[in-house]
């Protein structure tokens, strides 16, 4: 089996791989994994930029603008993925409470369901990381990832 070429070959050294490369590489593999398990599991027409709306802490009670600053990406591409998702019948927008023009994002059920299964998913991955790393090692590298977040590192 030939390694894509995203990947690092075995003789690198932690100082010579950025980080920008060692975050995204396993970030882009684990969402490929849970679109394609999705797709699998009859969660039918999802696609890796689907993640941008379907990524942690998920669309729920939420306006199109936030969303797309979390994702990093405009609110017209936002727009259409949100489209693409209740087109799927995935999440509905309606007007949000305080009224006027602004909309909020709801999951219906199939977008609650396929959320689950992204959590249940992603305990799968967490368990084989941690086999693969070593329970003390991947509970490091969580620790280690939770300070970077929780620091004005990442704000």
């Amino acid at each position: 089996m030939s390694m894509p070429a995203s990947r690092a070959p075995s003789s690198a050294q932690p100082g010579e791989m950025l980080i920008g490369a060692l975050l995204r590489v396993p970030a882009q593999a684990i969402h490929r994994r849970i679109i394609n398990e999705l797709n699998a599991a009859g969660f039918k027409g999802l696609r890796v930029p689907h993640m941008a709306v379907l990524q942690l802490p998920g669309p729920a009670g939420v306006r199109p603008g936030t969303l797309a600053e979390r994702a990093g990406i405009s609110k017209q591409a936002m727009n259409q993925l949100l489209h693409s998702l209740e087109g799927l019948g995935y999440i509905v927008r309606s007007g949000a409470p305080n009224g006027g023009r602004a909309r909020i994002i709801r999951f219906t059920q199939r977008g609650r369901d396929a959320y689950a299964k992204i959590h249940d998913i992603l305990r799968d991955i967490e368990r084989e990381w941690s086999a693969e790393l070593g329970p003390r090692r991947f509970t490091q590298l969580k620790e280690l990832l939770l300070r970077v977040w929780e620091s004005p590192l990442t704000h």
